[in-house]
């Protein structure tokens, strides 16, 4: 006769009714509506730690104190983040413009000047302005009348000197009785002259061979002077050439000073100041870029006057960064963080089916806009591009900005371009990222500890106590000015807490999850205005919540359904030896709940220990597997001090064809094998979530909740028997928030939850058979369980012992007859 736990002791077990569910009460709110609070200020609540940090981060101003902003999603820490950065920024000064402009003496390395703020643009209009003022004043020189007569004094000279040496060697050509005639393709011909006419060839040849001899060596002298004048002529030219040119430079340079001198004293600026004398001294060398067009048609001088207009583009200015209308420093946040956006890039164009590019095509990136300010990146969205990562880290290191195309970073053949000079870099980058994130660059990037000192980490929960409740109220207020939503009433409020409690997990805490809150707040003031209403009350709340699980729960339905007509099979009502209803959380997108499976356990003897069918089959995950081998190690504890174990098992989940994995279900699963082994039938319409160590305490597990209701739902849906319940570790008591519902139907005793810590008052409550304890030899009390599978294990380990003896003699005797055999076949 089994010994009996008596009802009372099973009673105390159970969870008293008033911590099922804590309620907030309407009261606890001061105002009537949450038009009667002030909106929350600060923009976040519950997050002490969170706001202490980044306070402190965005404050200090050394080197490598940049954030990292660790927190769940929908906790609100990238608006946080954004509004608090923006808040600072308004304190710290504006930020330098930033110009790009030619180098004169290196062409490929654009100079960086930098200007106050709003200044840059005013460079930029004053630069195209004295453009424009050169090429005039330019022109108007060329054009004047002193220019025209000194330009007309110098080509007279020339002229005159010209026509001075061919008159001599004219002169020299009559006395030889020669004449001089020009050729088509501008060269001379020396002609000799017999009585003053040009002499044939017919006429030459018929000549004594004296007179022929004696004109040969004339026209080899005069010849000689021919070339000579020309070589005189020539120097001539590039003498008033090189006049011209010096005319035209130091004209320019006369017509230059006072546009250049005003411009230069107004800047004091080093850097600026010898830019523009470069500059100046540029013009005068290239003034010809300057003179007006002579009106050709001529088509390719068409096509080359776009060159020619490129020639001016180097007395541009590229306003890279312009802070004009920035008050404070800028907050940059750059969602698409590649290369190109985060550093800048070098564009080119397509010129005679060639790429060109020059210092104007120089495009900045967030980090020049965020430059003196703060850089708001996910760092999820950065990590995918490895090479921006990389190229941030060499920048905040060396404190530089320097833009150079992903092609120059990682060609495998250099290539010619520009180098455009590096930026000074002053910027507090702050990430955005999970824990986990955060974790793995602190062990595997050596560099990320020494840039990113400063970890903001958002919590999950929040204590609930009266201050947090004004805060909730005033955020409540906030979203709803924000949103345009109507008010809320107190009893709304009251509502929208106990969801918060629910989602957070924990009777003492609510949920730092705003997106989930937001979203319910916007649902239930579209149901309040549906029905008509002003304010937002508690039934509306309780409404939203409803259709958020009706448009989600259709697998819920299916696998209920599915459990009711017997296609899944699990038992609810009566007793059975080695089976027992496990609890498991199932997810699908947002949308969590609870069902039992059933558990089944199968022993005898043998030496294989406890078999895991899921884990034969790849079908249960690493966690799911040190469970059984737990429980390995609790049996052999408690049943084999004096005597091996000889136990095989099998342990299973009927009826699951997807991967199972967690802890949860250990206890569980080790009640199915005290019952098979003890024979000892188990209630089924208890169900049983916890997980267990090797001493037999039962420790917490996770979604308690939705396990608890996922099981009551399948019980109501095949009938209340008041026998019916669920078995919790008694460390998830405080994480209970259980629906009104499930409430009412234990205050009815139509279902019940029972909390234990060993697993000794779990098999009692599920077989209502003390489970005993053992004495100082190891032994149990006869009428117990366990005192039962101790004599069942007895029982298994003396028959496995009597099967080897007899193995033992079967294998010897099989060894004597093959020897016998043996040696009747030698001697034959």
């Amino acid at each position: 006769m089994w010994k009996q736990v008596p009802k009372k002791e099973l009673e105390k077990r159970k969870v008293p009714i008033e911590q099922l569910r804590t309620s907030t009460p309407p009261e606890a709110f001061p105002c009537e509506t949450t038009e009667q609070i002030e909106p929350l200020k600060e923009g976040i609540i519950g997050q002490d730690r969170a706001v202490h940090a980044m306070e402190f981060g965005l404050k200090i101003k050394k080197a490598g104190y940049n954030l990292y902003v660790a927190g769940p999603p929908g906790t609100g820490k990238a608006t946080y983040t954004q509004a608090k950065a923006k808040q600072a920024a308004k304190g710290k000064p504006t930020p330098k413009d930033w110009c790009y402009v030619y180098n004169f003496l290196h062409p490929d390395h654009p100079l960086a000047l930098s200007f106050p703020a709003g200044e840059g643009r005013e460079f930029k209009a004053r630069m195209d302005t004295l453009l424009q003022d050169i090429e005039r004043e330019i022109r108007k020189t060329f054009a004047g009348e002193e220019y025209q007569k000194s330009r007309r004094e110098r080509m007279q000279n020339f002229e005159k000197k010209a026509q001075e040496r061919w008159k001599e060697l004219d002169e020299l050509a009559r006395e030889l009785n020669f004449s001089l005639e020009r050729t088509g393709e501008g060269g001379i011909a020396t002609i000799p002259l017999l009585f003053g006419k040009p002499i044939s060839n017919e006429e030459f040849n018929r000549l004594p061979e004296v007179s022929r001899q004696e004109i040969k060596e004339k026209s080899k002298r005069l010849e000689q002077q021919v070339t000579e004048s020309v070589r005189q002529i020539q120097l001539l030219e590039k003498e008033v050439e090189q006049e011209i040119a010096q005319l035209d430079k130091e004209s320019v340079r006369h017509a230059l000073v006072p546009l250049f001198r005003p411009v230069i004293d107004e800047y004091t600026d080093e850097k600026v100041q010898k830019y523009l004398r470069e500059y100046e001294y540029d013009v005068t060398q290239n003034h010809g870029f300057f003179k007006e067009e002579t009106g050709e048609s001529n088509p390719m001088a068409r096509l080359l006057q776009r060159n020619e207009e490129n020639n001016l583009l180097r007395y541009k200015v590229n306003l890279l960064v312009d802070n004009d209308t920035l008050s404070g420093a800028p907050v940059v946040f750059e969602n698409n963080p590649t290369y190109y956006n985060l550093f800048g890039r070098v564009e080119y164009r397509s010129t005679f089916g060639t790429m060109t590019t020059d210092f104007t095509m120089i495009k900045p990136g967030a980090l020049h806009m965020a430059n003196g300010g703060y850089l708001l990146v996910q760092i999820a969205e950065l990590l995918r591009n490895p090479l921006s990562w990389h190229v941030l880290k060499r920048m905040l290191k060396t404190e530089s900005m320097r833009i150079e195309n992903v092609s120059e970073e990682h060609g495998l053949i250099a290539t010619s371009g520009l180098k455009p000079e590096a930026i000074p870099l002053d910027v507090k980058v702050i990430l955005l990222g999970s824990p986990y994130i955060y974790h793995v660059l602190s062990e595997l990037d050596e560099d990320f500890p020494k840039l990113f000192k400063v970890k903001v980490e958002f919590d999950t929960d929040m204590k609930k106590d009266k201050r947090h409740y004004h805060e909730f109220a005033a955020f409540v207020r906030s979203y709803c000015e924000k949103e345009k939503l109507l008010p809320f009433h107190r009893s709304a409020l009251a509502a929208l807490l106990d969801y918060s409690t629910r989602l957070a997990g924990d009777q003492r805490k609510l949920t730092t999850n705003f997106h989930n809150l937001s979203r319910l707040l916007v649902e239930a003031s579209f149901w309040a205005e549906e029905a008509g209403a002003a304010i937002v009350v508690a039934e509306h709340v309780h409404q939203a919540l409803e259709e958020q699980e009706y448009r989600a729960n259709r697998m819920d339905e299916k696998m209920r359904e599915l459990i009711e007509e017997g296609t899944i099979m699990v038992d609810v009502a009566g007793e059975k030896v080695g089976q027992i209803n496990g609890l498991a959380v199932l997810q699908t997108g947002d949308y969590a709940f609870g069902q039992p499976h059933r558990i089944t356990a199968r022993t005898f003897i043998g030496r294989q220990g406890i078999i895991n069918i899921e884990r034969e089959t790849s079908l249960s995950g690493q966690f799911h597997h040190k469970g059984l081998l737990i429980l390995s190690g609790y049996l052999a504890g408690n049943f084999a001090q004096d005597k091996p174990l000889p136990l095989s098992a099998s342990i299973t989940f009927e009826q699951t064809y997807s991967r199972i994995d967690g802890d949860s279900a250990s206890s569980t699963e080790l009640y199915a094998l005290l019952s098979s082994l003890s024979d000892i039938p188990i209630r089924q319409g208890i169900a049983v979530t916890g997980s267990v160590n090797q001493f037999g305490e039962i420790q917490p597990i996770g979604g308690v909740n939705e396990k608890i209701e996922g099981f009551f739902m399948v019980c109501q849906a095949i009938g209340l028997s008041s026998e019916q319940g669920v078995i919790i570790p008694h460390q998830n008591v405080k994480n209970l928030m259980l629906r009104t519902e499930v409430v009412e139907a234990v205050r009815a005793g139509q279902f019940h939850i029972w909390q234990v810590r060993t697993i000794e008052e779990g098999i009692e409550i599920l077989t209502g058979v003390c489970a005993g304890t053992a004495d100082n030899h190891g032994g149990y009390e006869q009428g117990t369980l366990f005192g039962q599978v101790s004599r069942r294990l007895a029982q298994m380990s003396s028959s496995i012992k009597e099967d080897t003896a007899d193995l033992v003699i079967d294998v010897d005797a099989q060894a004597m007859q093959k020897l016998i055999e043996s040696d009747k076949e030698d001697k034959g």
